[in-house]
Protein backbone atom coordinates (compact mmCIF):
# COMPACT_ATOMS: atom_id res chain seq x y z
CA UNK A 1 0.00 0.00 0.00
CA UNK A 2 1.64 3.21 -1.17
CA UNK A 3 1.20 6.73 0.17
CA UNK A 4 -1.51 8.87 -1.38
CA UNK A 5 -0.68 12.54 -2.12
CA UNK A 6 -3.30 15.04 -0.97
CA UNK A 7 -3.60 18.61 -2.17
CA UNK A 8 -7.14 19.51 -1.15
CA UNK A 9 -9.49 18.25 1.58
CA UNK A 10 -13.28 18.53 1.60
CA UNK A 11 -15.49 18.21 4.66
CA UNK A 12 -19.10 17.27 3.81
CA UNK A 13 -21.71 17.81 6.54
CA UNK A 14 -25.47 17.20 6.11
CA UNK A 15 -27.60 19.63 8.13
CA UNK A 16 -31.23 19.24 9.13
CA UNK A 17 -32.74 21.55 11.76
CA UNK A 18 -29.41 22.21 13.50
CA UNK A 19 -29.46 26.00 13.92
CA UNK A 20 -28.44 25.74 17.59
CA UNK A 21 -25.43 23.55 16.82
CA UNK A 22 -24.22 25.37 13.71
CA UNK A 23 -22.12 28.16 15.29
CA UNK A 24 -20.17 25.70 17.44
CA UNK A 25 -19.95 23.21 14.57
CA UNK A 26 -18.42 25.81 12.25
CA UNK A 27 -16.02 27.05 14.91
CA UNK A 28 -14.72 23.60 15.84
CA UNK A 29 -14.59 22.33 12.26
CA UNK A 30 -12.61 25.33 11.02
CA UNK A 31 -10.27 25.06 14.02
CA UNK A 32 -9.63 21.40 13.21
CA UNK A 33 -9.11 22.10 9.50
CA UNK A 34 -6.67 24.91 10.33
CA UNK A 35 -4.31 22.20 11.62
CA UNK A 36 -4.16 20.59 8.17
CA UNK A 37 -1.22 21.12 5.85
CA UNK A 38 -3.60 21.18 2.90
CA UNK A 39 -6.14 23.59 1.47
CA UNK A 40 -9.69 22.71 2.48
CA UNK A 41 -13.37 23.50 2.07
CA UNK A 42 -16.35 22.80 4.31
CA UNK A 43 -19.41 21.79 2.30
CA UNK A 44 -22.58 22.02 4.38
CA UNK A 45 -25.74 20.61 2.79
CA UNK A 46 -29.04 21.88 4.12
CA UNK A 47 -31.47 18.98 3.81
CA UNK A 48 -34.69 20.98 3.73
CA UNK A 49 -34.43 22.36 7.28
CA UNK A 50 -37.53 23.98 8.76
CA UNK A 51 -35.59 26.30 11.07
CA UNK A 52 -33.00 28.98 10.25
CA UNK A 53 -30.23 26.52 9.31
CA UNK A 54 -30.26 27.35 5.58
CA UNK A 55 -29.97 31.10 6.24
CA UNK A 56 -27.09 30.56 8.67
CA UNK A 57 -25.25 28.42 6.11
CA UNK A 58 -25.66 31.03 3.39
CA UNK A 59 -24.40 33.76 5.69
CA UNK A 60 -21.34 31.68 6.56
CA UNK A 61 -20.63 30.95 2.89
CA UNK A 62 -20.97 34.59 1.80
CA UNK A 63 -18.29 35.89 4.20
CA UNK A 64 -15.12 37.13 2.52
CA UNK A 65 -12.57 34.32 2.25
CA UNK A 66 -14.86 31.78 3.88
CA UNK A 67 -14.03 28.09 3.27
CA UNK A 68 -17.73 27.25 3.67
CA UNK A 69 -19.81 26.08 0.70
CA UNK A 70 -23.57 26.06 1.33
CA UNK A 71 -25.60 23.57 -0.70
CA UNK A 72 -29.34 24.14 -0.26
CA UNK A 73 -31.74 21.33 -1.16
CA UNK A 74 -35.34 22.26 -1.89
CA UNK A 75 -36.76 19.73 0.62
CA UNK A 76 -35.76 16.93 2.96
CA UNK A 77 -34.32 13.90 1.14
CA UNK A 78 -32.53 12.13 3.99
CA UNK A 79 -29.01 12.08 5.36
CA UNK A 80 -27.39 9.92 2.70
CA UNK A 81 -28.94 11.76 -0.25
CA UNK A 82 -27.71 15.03 1.28
CA UNK A 83 -24.19 13.63 1.57
CA UNK A 84 -24.30 12.55 -2.08
CA UNK A 85 -25.29 16.11 -2.99
CA UNK A 86 -22.25 17.32 -1.06
CA UNK A 87 -20.06 14.79 -2.88
CA UNK A 88 -21.14 16.27 -6.22
CA UNK A 89 -20.14 19.77 -5.13
CA UNK A 90 -16.89 19.05 -3.28
CA UNK A 91 -13.44 19.14 -4.91
CA UNK A 92 -11.20 17.37 -2.40
CA UNK A 93 -8.71 14.59 -3.03
CA UNK A 94 -9.95 13.26 0.31
CA UNK A 95 -13.52 13.77 1.50
CA UNK A 96 -14.48 13.64 5.19
CA UNK A 97 -18.11 13.16 6.17
CA UNK A 98 -19.34 14.40 9.53
CA UNK A 99 -22.67 14.75 11.34
CA UNK A 100 -23.82 18.22 12.36
CA UNK A 101 -24.94 17.27 15.89
CA UNK A 102 -21.35 17.34 17.29
CA UNK A 103 -21.70 13.88 18.84
CA UNK A 104 -18.61 12.92 16.83
CA UNK A 105 -15.69 15.33 17.34
CA UNK A 106 -14.52 17.42 14.35
CA UNK A 107 -11.10 17.42 16.04
CA UNK A 108 -10.55 13.93 14.56
CA UNK A 109 -10.41 15.33 11.01
CA UNK A 110 -6.57 15.71 10.88
CA UNK A 111 -6.11 12.11 12.03
CA UNK A 112 -8.47 10.78 9.34
CA UNK A 113 -6.68 12.82 6.67
CA UNK A 114 -3.33 11.47 7.85
CA UNK A 115 -4.56 7.87 7.57
CA UNK A 116 -6.01 8.53 4.11
CA UNK A 117 -2.66 9.96 3.10
CA UNK A 118 -1.06 6.64 3.99
CA UNK A 119 -3.05 4.97 1.20
CA UNK A 120 -6.32 3.82 2.77
CA UNK A 121 -9.33 4.10 0.48
CA UNK A 122 -11.82 4.31 3.35
CA UNK A 123 -11.11 5.28 6.96
CA UNK A 124 -13.99 4.36 9.24
CA UNK A 125 -14.51 5.22 12.89
CA UNK A 126 -15.88 3.32 15.88
CA UNK A 127 -17.73 5.22 18.59
CA UNK A 128 -16.18 4.43 21.97
CA UNK A 129 -18.31 4.84 25.09
CA UNK A 130 -21.35 5.55 22.95
CA UNK A 131 -23.76 7.98 24.63
CA UNK A 132 -26.97 6.88 22.89
CA UNK A 133 -29.68 4.99 24.73
CA UNK A 134 -29.85 1.20 24.78
CA UNK A 135 -32.80 1.39 22.38
CA UNK A 136 -30.38 2.86 19.82
CA UNK A 137 -27.24 0.84 20.66
CA UNK A 138 -28.58 -2.70 20.52
CA UNK A 139 -30.42 -2.42 17.16
CA UNK A 140 -27.28 -0.74 15.80
CA UNK A 141 -25.15 -3.70 16.89
CA UNK A 142 -27.54 -6.16 15.27
CA UNK A 143 -27.61 -4.16 12.04
CA UNK A 144 -23.79 -3.91 11.96
CA UNK A 145 -23.50 -7.68 12.43
CA UNK A 146 -26.04 -8.34 9.67
CA UNK A 147 -24.21 -5.99 7.30
CA UNK A 148 -20.85 -7.64 7.99
CA UNK A 149 -22.28 -11.10 7.31
CA UNK A 150 -24.13 -10.09 4.13
CA UNK A 151 -21.42 -7.91 2.54
CA UNK A 152 -18.31 -9.74 3.75
CA UNK A 153 -16.64 -6.44 4.75
CA UNK A 154 -15.65 -6.58 8.42
CA UNK A 155 -16.11 -3.05 9.75
CA UNK A 156 -17.40 -2.50 13.25
CA UNK A 157 -19.56 0.63 13.18
CA UNK A 158 -21.43 1.40 9.97
CA UNK A 159 -23.66 3.90 11.75
CA UNK A 160 -20.89 6.42 12.48
CA UNK A 161 -20.71 8.95 9.65
CA UNK A 162 -17.34 10.40 10.66
CA UNK A 163 -15.37 8.81 7.80
CA UNK A 164 -12.74 9.59 5.18
CA UNK A 165 -13.00 8.62 1.50
CA UNK A 166 -10.49 8.93 -1.30
CA UNK A 167 -11.63 10.81 -4.39
CA UNK A 168 -11.71 7.65 -6.50
CA UNK A 169 -14.19 6.08 -4.07
CA UNK A 170 -16.38 9.19 -4.10
CA UNK A 171 -16.40 9.25 -7.91
CA UNK A 172 -17.32 5.56 -7.99
CA UNK A 173 -20.25 6.19 -5.65
CA UNK A 174 -21.46 9.12 -7.74
CA UNK A 175 -21.44 6.88 -10.82
CA UNK A 176 -23.92 4.49 -9.19
CA UNK A 177 -27.49 4.96 -10.36
CA UNK A 178 -29.52 3.46 -7.52
CA UNK A 179 -31.76 5.89 -5.66
CA UNK A 180 -31.56 4.28 -2.20
CA UNK A 181 -27.96 4.46 -1.05
CA UNK A 182 -26.25 3.61 2.24
CA UNK A 183 -22.91 5.33 1.82
CA UNK A 184 -20.58 3.37 4.16
CA UNK A 185 -21.55 0.03 2.60
CA UNK A 186 -21.44 1.40 -0.95
CA UNK A 187 -17.98 2.87 -0.36
CA UNK A 188 -16.64 -0.38 1.07
CA UNK A 189 -17.84 -2.26 -2.01
CA UNK A 190 -15.28 -0.26 -4.05
CA UNK A 191 -12.48 0.00 -1.48
CA UNK A 192 -9.37 -2.17 -1.47
CA UNK A 193 -7.70 -0.87 1.70
CA UNK A 194 -9.88 0.04 4.69
CA UNK A 195 -9.18 0.73 8.34
CA UNK A 196 -10.99 1.89 11.48
CA UNK A 197 -10.04 4.09 14.42
CA UNK A 198 -11.68 4.71 17.79
CA UNK A 199 -13.24 8.14 18.34
CA UNK A 200 -15.02 9.72 21.27
CA UNK A 201 -18.80 10.01 21.28
CA UNK A 202 -20.52 12.89 23.07
CA UNK A 203 -24.08 13.43 24.16
CA UNK A 204 -26.27 15.53 21.90
CA UNK A 205 -26.39 19.05 23.34
CA UNK A 206 -29.17 20.53 21.18
CA UNK A 207 -32.31 19.00 19.74
CA UNK A 208 -33.24 15.37 19.31
CA UNK A 209 -32.11 12.61 16.99
CA UNK A 210 -33.49 12.95 13.47
CA UNK A 211 -33.92 9.17 13.23
CA UNK A 212 -37.49 8.51 14.36
CA UNK A 213 -38.65 4.89 14.84
CA UNK A 214 -40.12 4.91 11.32
CA UNK A 215 -36.85 6.20 9.83
CA UNK A 216 -34.93 3.48 11.66
CA UNK A 217 -37.28 0.89 10.18
CA UNK A 218 -36.76 2.36 6.70
CA UNK A 219 -33.00 2.32 7.27
CA UNK A 220 -33.17 -1.34 8.27
CA UNK A 221 -34.93 -2.23 5.02
CA UNK A 222 -32.41 -0.13 3.08
CA UNK A 223 -29.56 -2.07 4.64
CA UNK A 224 -31.22 -5.42 3.94
CA UNK A 225 -32.13 -4.79 0.32
CA UNK A 226 -29.93 -2.07 -1.19
CA UNK A 227 -26.56 -3.81 -1.34
CA UNK A 228 -27.04 -7.58 -1.52
CA UNK A 229 -29.36 -10.36 -2.66
CA UNK A 230 -28.53 -12.45 0.42
CA UNK A 231 -32.09 -12.13 1.83
CA UNK A 232 -33.48 -13.69 -1.35
CA UNK A 233 -31.05 -16.60 -1.08
CA UNK A 234 -31.84 -16.94 2.61
CA UNK A 235 -35.54 -16.92 1.77
CA UNK A 236 -35.01 -19.83 -0.64
CA UNK A 237 -33.11 -21.79 2.00
CA UNK A 238 -35.83 -21.13 4.58
CA UNK A 239 -38.49 -22.14 2.06
CA UNK A 240 -36.81 -25.46 1.30
CA UNK A 241 -36.24 -26.09 5.02
CA UNK A 242 -39.86 -25.36 5.87
CA UNK A 243 -41.07 -27.66 3.09
CA UNK A 244 -38.81 -30.48 4.27
CA UNK A 245 -39.85 -30.05 7.91
CA UNK A 246 -43.48 -29.89 6.81
CA UNK A 247 -43.18 -33.28 5.11
CA UNK A 248 -41.52 -34.77 8.21
CA UNK A 249 -44.19 -33.25 10.46
CA UNK A 250 -46.97 -34.60 8.25
CA UNK A 251 -45.42 -38.08 8.43
CA UNK A 252 -45.15 -37.79 12.23
CA UNK A 253 -48.80 -36.77 12.47
CA UNK A 254 -49.83 -39.82 10.46
CA UNK A 255 -47.76 -42.14 12.68
CA UNK A 256 -49.12 -40.64 15.91
CA UNK A 257 -52.66 -40.81 14.54
CA UNK A 258 -52.26 -44.50 13.78
CA UNK A 259 -50.57 -45.30 17.10
CA UNK A 260 -52.63 -43.25 19.59
CA UNK A 261 -55.83 -42.40 17.79
CA UNK A 262 -57.49 -39.04 17.22
CA UNK A 263 -57.94 -38.05 20.87
CA UNK A 264 -54.28 -37.34 21.67
CA UNK A 265 -54.31 -33.82 20.09
CA UNK A 266 -57.93 -32.72 19.80
CA UNK A 267 -58.46 -34.68 16.60
CA UNK A 268 -55.49 -32.81 15.05
CA UNK A 269 -57.30 -29.48 14.77
CA UNK A 270 -54.82 -27.39 16.75
CA UNK A 271 -51.81 -28.99 15.13
CA UNK A 272 -53.16 -28.25 11.67
CA UNK A 273 -53.81 -24.64 12.64
CA UNK A 274 -50.25 -24.32 13.94
CA UNK A 275 -48.85 -25.68 10.70
CA UNK A 276 -51.09 -23.35 8.70
CA UNK A 277 -49.93 -20.30 10.65
CA UNK A 278 -46.25 -21.20 10.23
CA UNK A 279 -46.55 -21.56 6.48
CA UNK A 280 -48.73 -18.45 6.15
CA UNK A 281 -46.19 -16.41 8.13
CA UNK A 282 -43.37 -17.66 5.92
CA UNK A 283 -45.33 -16.66 2.81
CA UNK A 284 -45.96 -13.16 4.10
CA UNK A 285 -42.28 -12.69 5.01
CA UNK A 286 -41.29 -13.80 1.52
CA UNK A 287 -43.80 -11.52 -0.15
CA UNK A 288 -42.62 -8.60 1.97
CA UNK A 289 -38.99 -9.05 0.95
CA UNK A 290 -39.89 -9.54 -2.70
CA UNK A 291 -42.03 -6.42 -2.49
CA UNK A 292 -39.04 -4.44 -1.17
CA UNK A 293 -36.90 -5.51 -4.13
CA UNK A 294 -39.68 -4.85 -6.64
CA UNK A 295 -40.28 -1.42 -5.12
CA UNK A 296 -36.59 -0.54 -5.49
CA UNK A 297 -36.58 -1.71 -9.11
CA UNK A 298 -39.64 0.45 -9.73
CA UNK A 299 -37.90 3.50 -8.25
CA UNK A 300 -34.72 2.89 -10.27
CA UNK A 301 -36.61 2.31 -13.52
CA UNK A 302 -38.38 5.66 -13.11
CA UNK A 303 -34.90 7.24 -12.83
CA UNK A 304 -36.12 10.25 -10.88
CA UNK A 305 -33.47 12.60 -9.47
CA UNK A 306 -31.95 11.49 -6.20
CA UNK A 307 -32.17 15.10 -5.00
CA UNK A 308 -32.71 18.62 -6.34
CA UNK A 309 -30.22 21.37 -5.54
CA UNK A 310 -31.92 24.73 -5.14
CA UNK A 311 -28.71 26.78 -4.89
CA UNK A 312 -25.00 26.59 -4.14
CA UNK A 313 -23.36 29.51 -2.33
CA UNK A 314 -19.58 30.05 -2.23
CA UNK A 315 -17.42 32.92 -1.10
CA UNK A 316 -16.66 35.37 -3.91
CA UNK A 317 -12.93 34.98 -3.23
CA UNK A 318 -13.00 31.22 -3.81
CA UNK A 319 -12.77 31.68 -7.56
CA UNK A 320 -16.21 30.22 -8.25
CA UNK A 321 -19.51 31.88 -8.97
CA UNK A 322 -21.21 33.35 -5.92
CA UNK A 323 -24.51 31.56 -6.41
CA UNK A 324 -25.57 28.79 -8.76
CA UNK A 325 -29.32 28.55 -8.95
CA UNK A 326 -31.27 25.33 -9.49
CA UNK A 327 -31.78 25.87 -13.22
CA UNK A 328 -28.02 25.79 -13.77
CA UNK A 329 -27.44 22.68 -11.65
CA UNK A 330 -30.23 20.35 -12.71
CA UNK A 331 -27.81 17.90 -14.28
CA UNK A 332 -26.04 17.47 -10.94
CA UNK A 333 -29.01 15.67 -9.42
CA UNK A 334 -29.55 13.10 -12.16
CA UNK A 335 -29.38 9.52 -11.05
CA UNK A 336 -27.65 8.15 -14.13
CA UNK A 337 -23.93 8.95 -14.49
Amino acid sequence: MKAYPINFVSIVIPVYNEQQSLPELLRRTQAACAQLKHAYEIVLVDDGSRDESAELLQQAAEREGSPVVAVILNRNYGQHAAIMAGFEQCRGDVVITLDADLQNPPEEIPRLVQLAEQGYDVVGTVRSNRQDSAWRRWPSKLINLAVQRSTGVAMTDYGCMLRAYRRTIVDAMLACSERSTFIPILANSFARHTTEVLVEHAEREHGDSKYSPMRLINLMFDLITCMTTTPLRLLSIIGFSMAFLGVLFAALLIVLRLMFGAQWAGHGTFVLFAVLFVFTGGQFIGMGLLGEYLGRMYSDVRARPRFFIEKVVRSASSGAADTIDSSASLYLSKVAP
